[in-house]
């Protein structure tokens, strides 16, 4: 796969591709948990996206239950808690994995060498920041908030 945008990712809704729809878009991935002490970054995912979503970004949330077996809800569980707990309105892709042997494609790209952010996802919350033609520009820890400031730069620099 060339781009983030060429990969095929169900949406946790049942729906086919979510990516393909954003092409063109900013994007902010980040894989998601409901149950993880970063939960709340929710609310400043969802802040973020309602403020710049006009200006073609968009947040997609991967739901993964690889860590600390924090989002261990089926599909319908993790879009009520998201929506109701955090007024979550963006793209939510279908639960995957983001290490190990049945890594989904899209993340084994995103942590390939050649995208120059290698290594297994570390925990819940890590963030990469996709440009328009879905090349990596950055990666950004699970501590790393929707409002630090480094981030909202990188984000002012790539929109």
């Amino acid at each position: 796969m060339a781009n983030f945008y060429d990969f095929s990712v169900p949406g946790l809704d049942g729906s086919s591709g979510i990516l393909a729809s954003l092409r063109g878009k900013v994007t902010l991935a980040v894989n998601v948990a409901s149950h993880c002490g970063y939960t709340p970054q929710y609310t400043g995912l969802e802040e973020l996206y309602q403020e710049l979503k006009d200006q073609n970004f968009t947040v997609v949330g991967f739901p993964c239950n690889q860590f600390g077996a924090q989002e261990p809800g089926t599909a319908a569980e993790i879009q009520s808690f998201c929506s109701l707990t955090y007024g979550v309105s963006f793209p939510l892709a279908a639960k995957i994995d983001v290490n190990g042997p049945h890594r989904h494609a899209l993340y084994a790209w995103l942590t390939a060498k050649e995208n120059g952010f290698p290594g297994d996802i570390g925990w819940n919350f890590e963030k990469f920041l996709i440009d328009r033609s879905g090349r990596v520009i950055r990666r950004y820890p699970s501590g790393t908030k929707p409002t630090d400031s480094t981030f909202l730069q990188d984000l002012a620099d790539t929109l």
